[in-house]
């Protein structure tokens, strides 16, 4: 049974073989524990972290010492979110974020709120893009952190982030940004765009599961964070645990092939996405593109089918594997709050898919998937009630 194509890219992208050939010898030969730095075993798995931090913390302008290691980005945004609000508390109780933002950030403030935080949910325009202007307006004396994302994980649109991180530094405020489906694709300068905090993940990038990094400025200003996990007190005491040096060898090695390819890379996949767009919208042109055309990842395509279920359009392609929006939260049957934040009622949030191309994706794929979505959707309207009504 051959699978199906695969365009589920920011759920998860495949292990990279150049990836994986450099995580081998440290779940073989190299297996020693970082920590035990008193023999060679350890030393080694020391030296290959320490490597691979200086790697991370350069491909974004930062420090070695600003780098933690996590279990992924969820574990990150929990640390970033509580450990700054707890040890700053004294300064106010005071949150700023925006509607689209992952459920990492959303249930972590939501969780605040229950603590006795305020959390400022600042709405979007239709392309899915946070104003500014808005940041400024809902900062507050007692506003200790805005978290805004980089890239949006359902409909792909880029955020403002220098000129947000401009106005956090201006008000004396510190700024998170979720990087998780921008880091390694775009241009990210910690320092250029004032970025205090930053979370990030391996599996986006076509690195492994279950690593991930916190980026915390340690200098102009330095961030303090509380700590939320007790243990041995690894990564200079903000988050304790054993790393696991072979995922981390793969996190830097994956970073490593995007400073290589990046342009060229995105480049690719934004002439087959485009391809794909203008192919399904010339013969459905009812379809709509959630999110802005231009201020969006290279490898993203969000469409509302109206109409259509689009939990029972993915189920009638056999051949491309997709989405309805965040992995993170699938099993619930509730339309996007992403697409919802765009003006769209349920309905319309019903009908959105997500295609999310990747680096092994070829330009036959994606003339396969083409076809496959504009004969599937052809075939569901020809059943429809609704579209023999709207034709008659």
């Amino acid at each position: 049974m051959n699978k199906p194509i695969y365009l589920d890219n920011q759920a998860t992208t495949p292990l990279d073989p150049d990836v994986l050939k450099v995580m081998l010898p440290y779940l073989k030969n190299k297996f020693g524990n970082a920590a035990s730095v008193h023999h060679i075993y350890g030393r080694e798995g020391k030296e290959a972290v320490e490597n691979s931090r200086k790697l991370l913390a350069e491909s974004i302008n930062g420090c070695s010492r600003d780098i933690i290691f996590t279990s992924g980005a969820t574990e990150s945004i929990n640390l970033a979110i509580k450990g700054v609000c707890k040890k700053y508390q004294n300064k106010g109780k005071h949150v700023v974020t925006q509607q689209t933002e992952h459920k990492a950030v959303l249930d972590t403030c939501a969780s605040m709120e229950k603590m006795g935080w305020r959390v400022t949910y600042l709405p979007v325009n239709s392309d899915g893009i946070v104003n500014p202007d808005s940041v400024f307006d809902a900062i507050e004396k007692d506003t200790v952190l805005v978290t805004i994302m980089h890239a949006n994980n359902e409909i792909g649109t880029i955020q403002p982030i220098a000129e947000i991180g401009a106005i956090c530094r201006q008000e004396n405020t510190f700024f998170m940004v979720d990087a998780c489906q921008s880091f390694g694709k775009l241009d990210i300068d910690v320092n250029e765009m004032n970025i205090d905090l930053m979370a990030a993940t391996a599996h986006k990038i076509y690195g492994p599961k279950g690593v991930g990094l916190l980026y915390v400025r340690q200098k102009d200003p330095k961030v303090k964070l509380e700590m939320q996990m007790d243990g041995g007190g690894h990564e200079g005491g903000f988050r304790s645990g054993t790393l696991a040096v072979p995922q981390i060898v793969g996190f830097a090695k994956a970073v490593e092939l995007f400073m290589d390819c990046k342009n060229e890379e995105n480049q690719r996949l934004s002439n087959l996405r485009d391809k794909m767009l203008q192919a399904i919208k010339y013969s459905h042109p009812d379809v709509i593109l959630n999110g802005s055309i231009d201020q969006r990842l290279a490898h993203n395509l969000n469409l509302c089918f109206p109409g259509l279920e689009a939990e029972s359009l993915i189920m009638k392609m056999k051949d491309i594997a997709c989405s309805t929006g965040s992995a993170c939260s699938s099993a619930n049957l509730e339309p996007s709050h992403v697409i919802k934040a765009l003006g769209y009622g349920n309905e319309l949030s019903h009908s959105a898919i997500r295609f999310s191309l990747g680096r092994f994706n070829t330009e036959e794929e994606i003339e396969i998937a083409i076809a496959e979505v504009i004969s599937t959707v052809s075939i569901i309207k020809k059943k429809s009630p609704h579209y023999k009504l709207i034709n008659v």
